[in-house]
């Protein structure tokens, strides 16, 4: 099987394969072939391919020679006349947010693995770039911040007097809120951190942090860790103990999201409103609409004296280890489609392999993303 991988679209510096994954994918008596430059933004030169035992080619060529294509974020719509029928696409490929390659995997009868749908299980960590890339994020998240607030993080004394440390609100205490609470601590903060689940206060308590406990959460084992929507009256008194800490914080990083669902809104405009002068929201959660009703995707506004950041691409931004950690929970996945020949064989058996495929024989298979189109 030949295995290829491309330049990623602007403004995406990652690659999905880095010189050090492209040995072990070899390694499964595979060819590969990459678009020339296409690790450049990651600071991985095609030399450093080349000795890897990479073929560097043109866009076209690594198209049309390729059985599968490894990819941040899927190949571009038009592309698919060259790549042909009946290939395999593997990536973090947010279907929901770019129905036009969606058309073109059905149209042209592509195998397709999103791995935004990888199934949160133990074996599948190694696979899981939802959390690798969450750490990305909530590190740069709060450096971010930091750039933007006209103060200081950590406490100072000084012979002008003492400084106070910020203080950080973190919304979520997912894989991205826990690196935020910890990236806020190593600079001095004090940090809150809200969340509905309360199997994470000792996971936030353990890094530094203040949890904040609102009571009456709903918590279901089926939701597989993740957040469940909750009851109007829980959310009535969630809403007023966030604006209580939020008026007082100086940074707030928003992570907070339900799978599926629109991201909840724990941030009002009446909150902003009362927030200090010169404070900064982060909100990871800006593609699903935010949790605070201000935010705008891919803008930096600000209203009333607060900064408000939703432009959240942040793994981009730390390119090389970002395309590192990616492109090793890709190969990761790549041994499951595998045989021992080098041969493409995903095993339909497989959990990871069946809950993960969006696309196959024209038709989407995948039953989460078949009960999200119905709704």
């Amino acid at each position: 099987m030949i295995i290829g991988f491309l330049k990623e679209k602007a403004p995406e510096r990652r690659v999905a394969v880095s010189p050090e994954t492209a040995k072990s994918l070899l390694a499964m008596k595979t060819q590969i072939y990459m678009e020339s430059g296409a690790g450049e933004e990651a600071c991985m030169f095609d030399n450093d391919y080349v000795k890897a035992g990479v073929k560097i080619a043109t866009r076209s060529e690594v198209l049309a020679s390729s059985d599968c294509i490894l990819s941040v974020h899927g190949i571009l719509p038009g592309e698919f006349d060259i790549w042909g029928n009946g290939k395999i696409l593997v990536g973090h490929l947010n279907i929901l947010g770019n129905l036009p390659l969606l058309d073109k995997l059905i149209t042209y009868k592509t195998t397709s693995f999103s791995l935004d749908l990888l199934p949160r299980t133990t074996i599948a960590q190694s696979m899981d770039v939802l959390s690798s890339m969450a750490t990305v994020s909530g590190y740069k998240a709060v450096l971010d911040a930091a750039m933007h607030l006209p103060r200081f993080f950590p406490m100072f004394m000084t012979a002008s007097g003492t400084i106070k440390p910020a203080r950080v609100l973190i919304l979520g205490a997912g894989v991205a809120g826990l690196q935020a609470l910890a990236t806020s601590r190593r600079l001095g903060a004090v940090v809150d951190v809200f969340d509905v689940r309360s199997a994470v206060k000792e996971e936030v308590q353990s890094l530094g942090g203040r949890f904040i406990e609102v009571p009456g959460a709903v918590e279901k084992r089926e939701a597989g860790g993740y957040a469940v929507e909750q009851q109007e009256e829980y959310r009535k008194l969630q809403s007023k103990m966030i604006h209580n800490y939020a008026i007082k914080a100086d940074v707030i990083i928003c992570t907070a999201q339900v799978p599926g669902k629109k991201a909840p809104v724990l941030i009002t405009e009446e909150t902003v409103e009362s927030m200090l002068p010169g404070s900064v929201i982060v909100d990871l959660s800006a593609p699903n609409g935010g949790n605070c009703a201000l935010t705008v995707n891919n803008s930096i506004i600000t209203h009333n004296e607060v900064v408000i950041i939703g432009k959240v691409n942040y793994p981009s931004w730390i390119s090389m280890d970002a395309s590192r950690m990616f492109s090793t929970n890709l190969t990761n996945f790549a041994r499951l489609l595998i045989d021992t020949e080098g041969n493409p064989a995903p095993d339909w058996n497989d959990e990871i392999v069946k809950y993960t495929c969006l696309t196959h024989e024209g038709k989407i298979v995948n039953e989460k993303m078949i009960a999200a189109f119905k709704e």
